[in-house]
């Protein structure tokens, strides 16, 4: 709602309906740009972890079967937001572009009061957020008193933060805390990839906008594009539906999420070099006159589709990295802090859009604008792609190197992981007992030899 009043919107030719000037309409914007982040961040922290917390009991071929369809979903929805508001916005009506969110968000928000009763999950008072950053704050605050004892008593510096070792935390919380920094890693190398992914609202669009939306007498709107890079995920999703349909069926089931990731990985950074070819070939072509927002832009003749290929690269790469990485994150810690694990990868993947922004101001001021120009076909554009290409090389080769710690995934090793904690070995310890109770009152109390 706040962002409505771009410009003066007129009732009729009299009448006004605001008359903001410039510099108050951007305070407007920003402020409209910091109450969607907030929500978007707030949304994305809640809804997975929320539906992912009634699969604890599902196998690894369902596990992966969620998180595909659950992303299948989302990016549905965004295609069919990027094809119809950006189709209203650019031809119907730019206010109309932000109505249809509001009234949609207003409906979501009385359909979720509706049902809130439904929706309602209190974990367990021992796996709050709050418990696993004092678990770590604790294991450092005891390192640092003592630092000379750190590699005499514990074979992990978070083990400082246990009761047996001065710290205030029980044995299972830290264990917990432990397998979730175990992930770490894995979120890490994520940063740079959710960088390449961000270049399709920055460098790509760019791109797009500087290239010739024409396309049999209909200018596309340049958000368009982004669909192209969303047919990929849509396809790819019943593909390996089946694919995983075959692979999980055998033995060695632990492999297929963190070669999914290397695979999709690689197709980032291939799409990041035939983006920066792309740039090459874009300058090849005569410069024309094309109306965008009421503003009459110089930009290449070259057809915006022949850009394609390097969407579609990176839809791919989303296909196979983020239902992937939801997998991972969710199986790998204990039931009781999933969702915080899903939380963690969340504020990772925004550290690399925080990673991406960062990159691009650099750039721009570290090349004095010829990285990313005013007039595009006068920069280098090019550069600032092939330097992300060889940095994402460099990622996948480091996550490669340490995927085989995320390959054990199979049911084995879960239970035994869940086992090593002391609560949950005292609980079958005491379902041992119960059944062996059990087994005494069913059976006679004299056995055959000695009625004889």
């Amino acid at each position: 709602v706040v962002a409505f009043p771009f410009e003066d919107i007129y009732i009729d030719r009299q009448h006004i309906l605001h008359t903001l000037t410039k510099r108050e309409q951007k305070i407007v914007f920003y402020f409209a740009l910091l109450t969607a982040s907030l929500g978007i961040g707030g949304i994305r922290a809640i809804v997975c972890p929320l539906s992912a917390y009634n699969l604890e009991d599902c196998g690894l071929k369902e596990l992966l079967s969620f998180f595909n369809w659950f992303y299948w979903l989302v990016n549905l929805n965004s295609a069919v937001v990027f094809v119809s508001i950006s189709y209203i916005q650019h031809s119907v009506a730019r206010s109309l572009g932000f109505l249809i969110p509001f009234v949609s968000v207003l409906m979501a928000m009385i359909t979720i009061h509706m049902v809130r009763g439904e929706m309602i999950y209190r974990p367990k008072t021992d796996s709050s957020l709050l418990t696993t950053f004092g678990v770590i704050a604790s294991a450092l605050k005891t390192c640092c008193v003592r630092y000379r004892y750190f590699s005499g008593g514990v074979t992990n510096w978070l083990d400082h933060a246990k009761e047996n070792y001065g710290g205030q935390y029980s044995e299972t919380q830290v264990e917990s805390t432990k397998s979730l920094a175990r992930l770490f890693p894995l979120f890490a190398f994520q940063i740079l990839y959710r960088t390449c992914i961000m270049q399709i609202p920055s460098g790509y669009y760019l791109q797009t906008m500087n290239s010739n939306l024409h396309f049999s007498g209909f200018v596309l709107p340049v958000a368009a594009m982004n669909v192209i890079s969303i047919v990929p995920l849509l396809i790819l999703v019943p593909v390996l539906e089946c694919i995983n349909s075959c692979l999980l069926s055998s033995k060695d089931t632990g492999h297929c999420p963190t070669t999914y990731i290397v695979v999709g990985q690689l197709s980032a950074a291939l799409s990041m070099v035939v983006a920066g070819f792309s740039e090459i070939h874009r300058k090849h072509f005569p410069l024309v006159e094309q109306t965008l927002a009421e503003e009459v832009l110089l930009v290449s003749s070259m057809p915006c589709f022949h850009l394609a290929p390097q969407y579609i690269l990176l839809g791919v790469a989303e296909a196979l990295v983020t239902p992937s990485c939801s997998l991972l994150s969710f199986r790998l810690v204990p039931e009781r802090i999933r969702g915080i694990s899903m939380h963690f990868l969340t504020l990772f993947n925004g550290a690399g859009c925080f990673m991406g922004a960062f990159f691009v101001q650099t750039a721009h001021a570290g090349t004095q604008g010829n990285w990313f120009p005013h007039l595009l076909h006068e920069g280098k554009l090019e550069r600032f792609f092939f330097f992300l290409a060889s940095l994402m090389m460099v990622n996948t080769l480091g996550f490669w190197t340490t995927a085989p710690r995320y390959s054990n995934l199979n049911e084995e090793h879960t239970s035994e992981f869940r086992g090593s904690l002391p609560e949950e070995k005292l609980l079958k310890h005491e379902k041992a007992i119960k059944h062996y109770d059990s087994v005494l009152e069913s059976s006679p109390i004299w056995s055959p030899m000695e009625k004889t």
